[in-house]
């Protein structure tokens, strides 16, 4: 396990053995590079998961897309950490690793979204149905206005009809005590108080009878039209519009999408209130902590003194770099070299004998 984790950390493995003090630096280093892709790869197959929500192969694709996103990561990591140069001077190094810090930062946010999704779970899911909720009601409200705006005319003549139906009908149930009275001899400022089935109270049946007539009208309009509206509303699935039940609401938010919570956490984390502001202070430390989670082989190896491996890995890359860009053409290196690399008999025999010739 600990030449594994040498293995990670970006150094020759054959530097590290030599030097006994170097054994822990990059063991640190290697396993930190490990667990951090362990951590993208949850990440990733966690966030892949809901996008093939509802794919019965959904557990395969997010399991193949979290090794593949962790070693992603970890292959970038172990970049980020080999490239620094221990040897040149701390403000080099700094300006060496800036571009890198920035993009251990980005990977750290990356990482840290989807593991914030599945902490904050129950606080989304309760967002995810006011938000639902919501929905369903202004869908509902766009839709009725919509049908009213298209049979604007139906509509005003259902409530003149009616407005002149409410009218009469209260007018023609004063007549009708009026008559009461008027037949019963009751006298009052609109009867006559004569008892009996008189001039006054014929006239007054004459008028409650027209009305009555009119009332009928009216009632057998509003029926018609009442009734045309009701198979209008069926016919253009009105009467199907209704709100969701809480169960409807939770089994929705459940199978929501990662685009939906990840809105739901950004709106946990903005909105009023202490319960918000605490999960937004908890959504900021995580991601701090994955942030210093990822940067932490970096600024280790940028904190870390110059060691043994360091100095004989330098001067060895200098000294392999002096060699292949030395273009003298009676280089013996690079003669021998030349020939070798290209593997013919004859080629070597030339090395040979033009070594040869020349001492």
């Amino acid at each position: 396990m600990q030449r594994f984790f040498w293995e990670c950390s970006g150094t020759p493995v054959h530097l590290i053995e030599k030097y006994a003090t170097e054994h822990s630096k990059y063991l640190g280093i290697g396993a930190t590079i490990v667990f951090t892709a362990l951590f993208a790869a949850l990440s990733g197959g966690y966030a892949l998961y809901f996008v093939f929500a509802g794919n019965p192969f959904a557990p395969l694709w997010s399991v193949a897309f979290g090794l593949l996103w962790g070693l992603a990561i970890f292959n970038l990591d172990r970049y980020i950490v080999s490239s620094i140069d221990k040897m040149s001077k701390g403000r080099k190094q700094f300006y060496q690793a800036s571009p890198r810090l920035v993009f251990a930062v980005l990977i750290a946010i990356v990482i840290a979204r989807p593991l914030e999704l599945k902490i904050f779970e129950k606080e989304i899911h309760e967002r995810l149905k006011d938000r639902y909720l919501t929905d369903q009601k202004e869908q509902i409200k766009k839709v009725q206005a919509s049908f009213s705006e298209k049979y604007a005319l139906e509509l005003s003549r259902i409530k003149k009809y009616q407005d002149e139906y409410d009218l009469l009908s209260n007018d023609v149930n004063r007549l009708r005590e009026e008559l009461k009275q008027e037949v019963f001899g009751s006298k009052s400022s609109t009867t006559s108080g004569v008892p009996g089935y008189g001039t006054y109270a014929k006239n007054k049946e004459l008028v409650v009878s027209s009305k009555q007539q009119r009332l009928e009208f009216l009632a057998a309009q509003l029926a018609a039209l009442q009734e045309f509206m009701i198979r209008q509303k069926s016919d253009e699935g009105i009467n199907s519009q209704m709100m969701l039940t809480d169960e409807r609401l939770d089994r929705k938010a459940a199978h929501a999408g990662f685009a939906d919570r990840n809105w739901a956490l950004g709106e946990l984390t903005r909105a009023s209130g202490d319960v918000s502001r605490a999960s937004a202070a908890a959504v900021q430390f995580i991601t701090l902590l994955f942030i210093a989670f990822e940067c932490a082989p970096l600024i280790v190896k940028l904190l870390s003194d110059a060691g043994p491996t360091d100095v004989e890995g330098s001067e060895t890359e200098k000294r392999i770099i002096a060699q292949l860009t030395n273009t003298a053409f009676l280089n013996r290196n690079r003669v021998v070299r030349q020939y070798r690399f290209l593997g013919s008999r004859p080629g070597r025999r030339h090395v040979r004998r033009y070594m040869a010739q020349k001492r």
